[in-house]
């Protein structure tokens, strides 16, 4: 079953999607060359402290760290630590806040100065296929519809899709039904009502869309050692437009 959220419940959901986006704001700010990728954590685990909301991602699981922080040919659920984030790198925010018992969800992929065009272009590309996907997350539409919307989109550039991680429902817990993977047929799997709120993310890498687990048990990293990149928002089903809920973020490419 597909939870639907009704009233007060959609208004916390926007409370803790909006606290979300501000948090993820606040952490792009500090992105610099020199910066350990620990300190944007422990900025995290502050911010989050006075917004008085708690990590979604801490001890789930036992994850050590309050957000993802995944650079380069990291895909997902990297940890923060002594590494120092470099001119040209790409940082991937992957923020998750409870509040009020709701969980707001939602990550972005921030370019270091002046990076590769190819790099940009792999940047920019994963974002546009996250706006098609949440473009077509409204009522009556097959899920399949939105999950296959990515890969058609990234594949035009010669981009993959990671197929082993999967957006999700999200709500009172963190993953919910229904898996949304990046891939799919349309005009298949659930349709969409109003009320469902979806963790749409896309993770696209440059290169083979096959992945691998680091010593860390948490780190995934391209098997190729090229880049990914990583975009999500948590997003409201309605009769009529989606709804974003992890607005308000700003342009992070310029």
């Amino acid at each position: 079953m597909i939870p639907i959220k009704r009233g007060p419940e959609i208004q916390k959901m926007r409370k803790a999607g909006e606290t979300a986006a501000n948090i993820l704001n606040r952490l792009a700010d500090l992105i610099a060359p020199g910066v350990t990728t620990g300190e944007i954590d422990h900025a995290a685990s502050q911010y989050m402290a006075e917004a008085g909301v708690k990590s979604a991602f801490h001890g789930y699981k036992k994850f050590p760290g309050y957000i993802c922080i995944s650079l380069n040919e990291e895909v997902v659920h990297g940890i923060g630590g002594p590494r120092k984030i470099q001119y040209g790198d790409i940082v991937k925010l992957d923020v998750g806040v409870v509040q009020d018992g709701w969980m707001g969800d939602t990550a972005a992929s921030i370019p270091v100065g002046i990076i590769d065009p190819a790099t940009e272009q792999l940047l920019t590309v994963s974002e546009q296929s996250l706006n098609i996907a949440v473009s077509l997350a409204r009522a009556g539409t097959h899920l399949g519809d939105v999950c296959a919307s990515v890969d058609e989109h990234i594949s035009k550039y010669g981009y993959t899709v990671v197929r082993e991680f999967v957006g999700h429902g999200v709500g009172r817990s963190l993953h919910e039904e229904p898996q949304i993977p990046n891939f799919g047929r349309r005009g298949t799997g659930p349709i969409l009502r109003a009320g469902m709120t979806l963790a749409i993310e896309p993770m696209v890498n440059m290169g083979t869309a096959r992945v691998k687990l680091l010593s860390d048990k948490w780190t995934v990293v391209t098997q190729d050692g090229r880049p990914s990149a990583h975009f999500e928002h948590t997003v409201l089903v309605t009769d009529g437009d989606p709804e974003v809920l992890t607005w308000p973020r700003k342009t992070l490419l310029k």
